[in-house]
């Protein structure tokens, strides 16, 4: 890997982050790195300025955080390309992170990415649009909406908790009529996020897949679904005079969607492309420590397990 241009954002409004990305920054420089670095955060994005601001190829990403950090610099830089380390640096759950532990000294990060010394996972992203009127017209009413977690369809007000109803359309055919708290469309690598909680599935994130998690709804009946890769979802707010519904991406307000138009969400185009350093990096161990799976109350030991 070349490390002629990296760009580096830090968690706003975190020291212990700035003071990692400072350092960083001096390190990189010293190899001759044009290094571009600034904070993200909820009032703070960085990638615009970056992107406009770079001549030629972005060869890294250095993102310095929690979870939210690494989902917003997915959401902006996976349509360029652009590989990102990111490092729990003031972060707290830590699904797509590297331990700052485990990375240690970031010189030797360095050496080992310019030595070819790393793996690279790609994971799905979705994209999302909303448009006016039937099925069949697909004029977009709004930009085009990234996500890594999940697209959430949820009405928002600041002066009541509002019940919603969702008509779903899976590939042009409706499938349900969702009424309860919302809904969620997830990636594989979501679904240990905002749809766990809602009681979805857990996906492997190597598998390409769309699941489908209502929230709260207000029957037995309404299921999660898992979706081939290849699906469209489209999402029909109902009896939502006031305009309420609300497109989120991975938490962030992306639209309102209001009655007669819906929102057509599928996966992306591009893939989200994070480096991996630990040599014994595990799933299953992240989902053993990360959800603290403690096993059965009695347990047994395995005689078998050499």
């Amino acid at each position: 890997m070349d490390l002629k241009q990296v760009i580096i954002v830090y968690k706003a409004g975190n020291p212990l982050s700035k003071r990692s990305a400072d350092s960083c920054a001096r390190q990189l420089e010293l190899l001759g790195s044009k290094v571009m670095m600034g904070p993200s955060g909820a009032q703070d994005n960085p990638y615009p300025v970056f992107l406009e601001s770079a001549v030629g190829k972005i060869d890294l990403a250095v993102v310095l955080g929690g979870d939210g950090t690494a989902l917003a610099a997915a959401r902006q830089l996976a349509t360029d390309d652009i590989p990102i380390l990111a490092v729990n640096v003031g972060g707290h759950l830590g699904f797509l992170t590297e331990s700052s532990e485990v990375i240690g000294d970031f010189e030797q990060v360095w050496e080992r990415l310019l030595g070819d010394r790393y793996a690279v996972q790609q994971r799905m992203m979705l994209q999302a649009r909303s448009h006016q009127g039937e099925s069949g017209n697909f004029d977009p009413m709004s930009d085009r909406y990234f996500a890594l977690n999940e697209m959430c369809v949820k009405p928002a007000s600041p002066n009541r908790m509002i019940t919603s109803t969702l008509e779903v359309e899976i590939d042009g055919e409706v499938v349900d009529q969702y009424q309860g708290d919302g809904l969620l469309i997830s990636t594989p690598t979501g679904s240990t996020g905002y749809t766990v909680s809602a009681n979805g599935p857990i996906v492997h994130p190597g598998m390409q897949a769309l699941i489908v998690t209502p929230i709260c709804p207000m029957s037995l009946s309404s299921r999660p679904i898992v979706l081939p890769p290849g699906s469209t979802v489209s999402v029909w707010p109902l009896g939502d005079s006031e305009g309420n519904t609300k497109l989120w991406t991975d938490g962030v307000l992306g639209t309102a969607i209001w009655p007669g138009q819906r929102v057509d969400i599928r996966m992306a185009s591009h893939l989200a492309k994070f480096i991996i350093l630990r040599e014994d990096h595990s799933y299953y161990r992240t989902l053993r420590n990360k959800l603290q799976w403690a096993g059965a109350r009695v347990n047994y030991h395995n005689d078998h397990r050499k």
